[in-house]
């Protein structure tokens, strides 16, 4: 999956960044606190990102 598609997905699930690091990006969702590390890379693996956005409480 391309990064722009799964950030778009974070963003339209409510989710939003909380800072840039050097090597990822750290993503949170409001509702409940939880946050996740996004890696800087073009494509991510469909299990990464399934695996993230669990880690988000998305789906």
């Amino acid at each position: 999956m391309k990064r722009t598609a799964l950030i778009r997905e974070l963003v339209n699930g409510g989710c939003y960044l909380r800072r840039h690091g050097k090597k990822h990006d750290i993503y949170v969702n409001p509702k409940d606190g939880r946050k996740a590390p996004i890696p800087r890379h073009s494509e991510i693996k469909e299990s990464l990102c399934e695996l993230i956005k669990r880690q988000l409480g998305l789906k």
